[in-house]
């Protein structure tokens, strides 16, 4: 009895440590990423993504995409809020409070300037009807944020902070810039400091997994991971198919 006692806990030991390992190595982001690669792939090069970085991209999409998105960024800013609120360190309340500057003062900015430009002004946006997509991805994040802890909170909110980072990356090699009519949504996220403010959130999910997460969290995560992924790709197809 006291040899299996003892087999047990050197083995729960070894798998701790494995774990810990493969935790020190890989970023948890790129541990999702990977779980759910088919999806993210979907997500990062879905079609509205392609015609955008060739300017080819129906302003109806774009413009219908951009006024959601408005309202799509007041739900994060919110949920960047209870990401502060959730905080127990003094880091995490640091990290949120960045990126919901970024959201409020950079990426909205963009959508004013933008909106402005088919004479639409702010006011009128925030009156706008959501549309499904909108609702649906903005409402999941909350309730995972209510539900949940810290760390899963960051997990749901990541495949946009994230996901958008890389878009901008790749569209900064791959896109079309000369004459292209959304060079400046590229230029937003593919620029210095939406970069920075991805790789804090990437820094932010390994700092928190450390604290909330072991091997038996990750199927939990993933699918949490998952499912914003796939609420990403539906929100691309509202604003090709311009539906509410």
């Amino acid at each position: 009895m006291c040899q299996k006692s003892t087999r047990a806990r050197v083995s729960a030991l070894y798998v701790e440590t494995f774990w810990m390992s493969i935790m020190t190595v890989t970023p948890l982001f790129e541990r999702l990423k990977a779980a759910v690669l088919e999806d993210w792939e979907a997500y990062i090069r879905h079609p509205f993504v392609q015609q955008l970085g060739a300017g080819t991209l129906p302003e109806e999409a774009f413009r219908h995409y951009l006024m959601q998105d408005y309202l799509f960024l007041i739900h994060f800013a919110r949920a960047w809020a209870l990401a502060a609120f959730k905080s127990h360190d003094l880091e995490d309340i640091r990290t949120a409070a960045r990126t919901l500057h970024a959201l409020v003062y950079d990426e909205m900015r963009l959508h004013i300037q933008y909106c402005a430009r088919w004479g639409i002004e702010e006011e009128a946006l925030q009156h706008l009807e959501e549309a499904r997509a909108t609702m649906a991805y903005t409402r999941f994040v909350l309730e995972r944020g209510a539900a949940s802890d810290l760390l899963e909170l960051h997990v749901a909110l990541a495949p946009c902070i994230v996901g958008y980072a890389e878009i901008g990356a790749w569209l900064q090699e791959e896109a079309r810039m000369e004459g292209n009519p959304y060079r400046e949504w590229i230029e937003m996220y593919s620029g210095e400091a939406y970069q920075q403010v991805a790789a804090d959130a990437i820094e932010a999910l390994d700092r928190l997994e450390l604290r909330y997460a072991g091997p038996e969290r990750f199927p939990e995560l993933a699918d949490t991971f998952r499912k914003a992924t796939r609420l990403e790709i539906d929100f691309w197809e509202m604003g090709l198919t311009q539906s509410y």
